[in-house]
Parts: C-alpha cells; sequence; structure tokens
C-alpha cells in the first residue's frame, strides 16, 4: 500500500539535504494530532522546527556535512499498518521505521539496517530505555573479528564515540532480552543502507525524538 506523505519543507532544487553533525542540542519533543486532520500550517511550522535543529540529524564527534536523502527525514505519513497508536513499526527491507499515531497517520524515520537487525523478526515489547548507552561488542563479533573487537570486550562507555549513539531501546521477548536494539549512530551517513554491523540505527537527533514518545513496555513488531 502507498503511503501518502506530508513531507517536511525542502529546496525545491534539490532531492537531498545536506546536513552538519557538529551541534548537539537535545531535540524537542512534539504533540501527537489530536486528530487525523492535522492542520497544514501547524504541522508545517513544526517540520521547520524539528529540522531546524541541528541535533535532529546529525551523529556527536567527528564535524562532517552529510547527505540523507529526503524520504529518511522525520515525516507525518498515513500508516501503513493497522496497529494501534503508540506501537512502534520496524519495516528493515525499507528501511523505516513507524511509530503509529491516532487517526490513521504514523511518524515515519529512517533508520539504517545492520547484519542483527535482519536477524530478528516479530514482536517485542521495549524492556529498557538508555540514555548515553554503554555498549560491549557480542562473542560473536569478537570470535569473527578479533582484531577489531577484541580490545572493546571490556565494554565501551557512553558518549560521542560510542557506536549505540545518545539514545537505545532495548527489545525484550517473554521476559528476556532480545539482543536487539534501537540506537543512535557516530555515523549518519549511513542511514536508509545496510551495513555491517548493529541492529537499527537511527540519526542521534532521530531516536531522542523517538525515545521521547515511547515508554518503555512499548510494543514492538518487527516486519521480516
Amino acid at each position: 500500500m502507498q503511503t501518502a506523505k506530508r513531507p517536511l519543507p525542502v529546496p525545491r532544487n534539490t532531492s537531498m539535504r545536506r546536513l552538519s553533525n557538529h551541534d548537539t542540542e537535545q531535540s524537542p519533543t512534539a504533540e501527537r494530532p489530536a486528530s487525523p486532520v492535522l492542520d497544514r500550517r501547524t504541522f508545517g511550522l513544526a517540520a521547520v522546527a524539528l529540522l531546524a535543529s541541528p541535533a535532529l540529524a546529525f551523529a556527536q564527534g567527528r564535524k562532517r556535512t552529510i547527505d540523507i536523502d529526503e524520504r529518511f527525514l522525520p515525516q507525518l505519513v498515513t500508516s501503513p499498518y493497522p496497529e494501534t497508536a503508540g506501537t512502534i513499526i520496524v519495516v528493515p527491507r525499507d528501511r523505516f521505521l513507524y511509530l503509529i499515531e491516532e487517526g490513521g497517520l504514523a511518524r515515519r524515520y529512517g533508520v539504517g539496517v545492520g547484519r542483527a537487525g535482519l536477524a530478528f523478526s516479530g514482536t517485542a515489547t521495549v524492556g529498557r530505555k538508555a540514555k548515553w548507552p554503554s555498549w560491549r561488542p557480542t562473542d560473536n563479533m569478537i570470535r569473527r573479528d578479533p582484531k577489531k573487537y577484541a580490545r572493546y570486550a571490556d565494554g565501551v562507555p557512553g558518549g560521542p564515540k560510542n557506536p549505540l549513539g545518545s539514545r537505545a531501546l532495548y527489545l525484550f521477548r517473554d521476559g528476556r532480552d532480545t539482543l536487539y536494539r534501537i540506537h543512535g549512530t557516530t555515523e549518519p551517513w549511513t542511514i536508509g543502507k545496510a551495513v555491517s554491523n548493529g541492529c537499527i540505527r537511527m540519526v542521534n537527533g532521530h531516536v531522542e525524538d523517538l525515545y521521547e514518545r515511547v515508554p518503555v513496555g512499548t510494543r514492538v513488531v518487527v516486519v521480516s
């Protein structure tokens, strides 16, 4: 089913939006729409504010100008899935994550998909949330590439250089950690692409926005 987009304003003479990743300001949290009919001017102003905050499109760390395709920027669309409001839908093959809203709408974000992100499907719940999460490579990652990962066997503390970025949502099933994460990234230019490691990565500012919108216990559906 083709989604009907309400795209964020972009320059008419370009298909890409050029971004810079040096600003680390925390992203704002917008209110959910109260009805399925959204006031165009109200949403337009909110969308401009969303993109005007540099943190919404940038990773921490190195200063680097990046390009992200417009379709992977946050936008409100007609929901392509008949799930209840508040549900997260992850579609790895399309590189999209949806947060279902009221009135048949969904907030859509672009994601990058790591190898682990393709190994899980079905339903889960957000069992834990973390700001500036710590990270440790899995035993399999260390065995597969010890030269690259063995030095991180004791873990990496949270911070601008941590591969999980500024926020992480940990998915649980039947009370157990699935090791599946929705997290930020230090490589925002990989959004919309398949990557070698990690699960479902988002631009730091985008995952910060999602983090503020969903509580622990949120239902998550990963579409295979």
